[in-house]
């Protein structure tokens, strides 16, 4: 089929390239499969902390509209003005 002499070295010198290439790609691909995991479970740490402060916000929209004093008005003003200052006070990181 080929007639080079040149055919079996060469194929005998692609061997140990092509093994070392492999070896270094499933090396690569296996850091990539570990910085993939590590990268959901920090979104995931991330997401249960808003989720946890989602639900105390809630808690508090449920006992405002549950409750029956007439100084309903009064707590939803002190509620913004004391959301405005937290706020006001964290530095914005993503401007």
């Amino acid at each position: 089929m080929f007639n080079s002499p040149f055919i079996v070295p060469v194929i005998a010198l692609m061997i140990p390239i092509v093994a070392i290439i492999m070896k270094n790609w499933r090396h690569v691909q296996d850091r990539k499969m570990d910085l993939m995991a590590n990268a959901a479970t920090d979104v995931s740490v991330a997401a249960q902390a808003r989720i946890e402060k989602l639900e105390a916000r809630i808690a508090v929209l449920e006992r405002i509209a549950t409750d029956k004093r007439l100084s309903l008005a009064d707590e939803i003003d002190n509620l913004a003005t004391e959301r405005l200052t937290k706020s006001s006070a964290r530095p914005h990181l993503d401007q």
